[in-house]
């Protein structure tokens, strides 16, 4: 499996892997990007069926990529090589071309033409067409691709597709409270503060006409940015998960405004400890939270302070939000997650050796049911 140790997938891949060790699968993790944290060794020396190989090689939507990837690609090949796998897991595109000998899946969490047109309103310019070229052929030569939610599985269809096979596959996590916590009169949110998809400019725009504090728990990449300019606002800088689990416990509301968020990771969390949700009325969160949030159209500042300002002044309000988005939070588990991507792995190994494995038995007497998996237009439930 393949993980990047700058974003959520790495989060992703910790919650994969501690599911599927539960039923003896050991994993491989191939990591890029930049060096493991500390506080990331921590997590994987927590887990005792994961072997690391790590690097630093660019990933392919950073600056100036092609070189890095073409070395990763060869540094991927020779594990495979070293470990045979049964099945080949990737949280990048581009390596789904490479020539490898197991199954390959690829797992699409995120892209930057999808990404350029919910942000800009319009295709990315040419200099992304190498990139678009490279997505393109991993995707289509991979055996099967998964998305976190339909709306990101439309997406890569609308701009890569289509595919040999495909499913949707919701992240889980779980996170244990460290003790009850009072709720406090202030508006959370999280991510990166310079990602125009994740919006956080739009809290900050109008904070000063809220009655509570707005508190953003984040990286910037400019320390002459707007944040340090901005008194009403409280600025918390990268927090580790401890720390910015402290934070969704105690705030009342958290809000992402997202003009563009394939999944919501920080979203799941929040809702997991029992923030109210304010977000962004976009396909993907509509399809997770409909009916459990507040949505707001991510461009327009006066409906995203109306509907603070209608949670500040209803706490009864508040607490119904609260309940129904933890209500459904509570089904997205790693638990079933893990089920659902044995399965997966199981449905790979069958279509492309002509046989179940014993992995493919294992997933049948444990997956979760309502995931559709589609094979070049049939599909079967998951």
């Amino acid at each position: 499996m393949t993980a990047d140790t700058v974003g959520g997938v790495w989060t992703y891949a910790m919650e994969l892997c501690h599911a599927l060790g539960a039923y003896g699968i050991e994993i491989v993790l191939a990591t890029m990007g930049a060096p493991l944290s500390r506080s990331q060794r921590t997590e994987v020396a927590a887990l005792g069926n994961i072997k690391v190989s790590e690097s630093d090689y660019k990933l392919e939507w950073m600056s100036e990529p092609w070189d890095d990837v073409y070395s990763a690609g060869e540094w991927l090949l020779r594990l495979e090589d070293q470990f045979q796998p049964d099945v080949v897991h990737l949280n990048n595109f581009a390596h789904g071309s490479l020539p490898w000998r197991a199954p390959k899946m690829v797992v699409g969490h995120s892209c930057v033409l999808s990404w350029w047109r919910a942000t800009k309103g319009c295709d990315a310019p040419p200099e992304w067409n190498e990139y678009r070229t490279r997505v393109l052929e991993g995707l289509a030569l991979a055996d099967f691709v998964v998305a976190p939610t339909n709306a990101m599985l439309m997406a890569l269809e609308e701009h890569y597709g289509p595919f040999a096979g495909s499913a949707v596959i919701p992240n889980g996590r779980s996170i244990s409270k460290t003790r009850l916590r009072s709720k406090r009169n202030f508006i959370l949110g999280a991510g990166r503060l310079w990602d125009e998809g994740k919006n956080i400019g739009a809290l900050v725009d109008c904070a000063a006409d809220l009655p509570w504090p707005v508190c953003l728990a984040g990286e910037s990449r400019d320390a002459n940015s707007r944040e340090t300019r901005q008194p009403q606002v409280r600025y918390l800088g990268h927090l580790s998960q401890r720390r910015l689990q402290a934070w969704y416990e105690r705030a009342a509301i958290f809000a992402a405004p997202a003009k563009y968020e394939p999944f919501g990771l920080s979203i799941l969390e929040a809702a997991l400890a029992d923030c109210a949700l304010v977000l962004g009325d976009i396909p993907s969160l509509r399809e997770n939270w409909n009916g459990a949030a507040l949505f707001v159209p991510p461009d327009d500042l006066n409906a995203l302070e109306a509907a603070l300002q209608k949670l500040i002044a209803t706490p009864r309000l508040r607490c119904e939000l609260s309940a129904k988005a933890r209500d459904i939070a509570s089904r997205l588990t790693p638990k079933r997650m893990g089920e659902s991507y044995l399965l997966m792995y199981s449905n790979v190994l069958a279509r492309t050796h002509g046989a179940a494995s014993d992995t493919a038995v294992l997933a049948r007497a444990h997956t979760a049911p309502g995931i559709t998996t589609t094979w070049k237009g049939t599909s079967c439930a998951l």
